[in-house]
């Protein structure tokens, strides 16, 4: 038998490709239409398969929309932020088991990985920081 944690949370685990494709435009953006949407599919599906998408995704809490005159407008329920950081962990609990020097070694060996010297002081300061937080 398992238990459920109740949360506040929206769950983005589980969602099919085309959901995750809409939410990561829908993060990229802040918000966009479902003809800005479309316009940024790979193989845009019809307008109708793009409203159905968004249908689920705000059925699963995931998204909220406004209305702009005639259209709506979607956007993210979680800040994109905070969803950076929890993609982030799920990265590197699943990938990395749990190590973030396997992961951000893994970042620095890509091939496309150029830093420059300024980017790299910045991330020698930002683990500093974290090592006095007790990190």
């Amino acid at each position: 038998m398992s238990t459920a944690v109740m949360t506040d949370k929206p769950d983005a685990t589980g969602l099919s490709r085309r959901e995750r494709q809409v939410m990561d435009i829908l993060h990229r953006r802040a918000e966009a239409t479902v003809a800005e949407i479309m316009a940024e599919l790979p193989d845009p599906p019809t307008y109708s398969a793009v409203r159905s998408v968004l249908r689920i995704l705000g059925e699963k809490k995931l998204i909220h929309h406004k209305e702009d005159g005639p259209r709506y407008v979607y956007f993210p329920a979680q800040d994109t932020e905070e969803a950076r950081e929890d993609v982030l962990a799920h990265v590197v609990k699943t990938y990395f088991a749990g190590s973030p020097e396997q992961a951000v070694t893994a970042l620095l060996r890509m091939s496309d990985v150029d830093m420059k010297d300024d980017e790299i002081e910045r991330l020698r300061a930002t683990i500093r920081r974290a090592r006095q937080n007790g990190r």
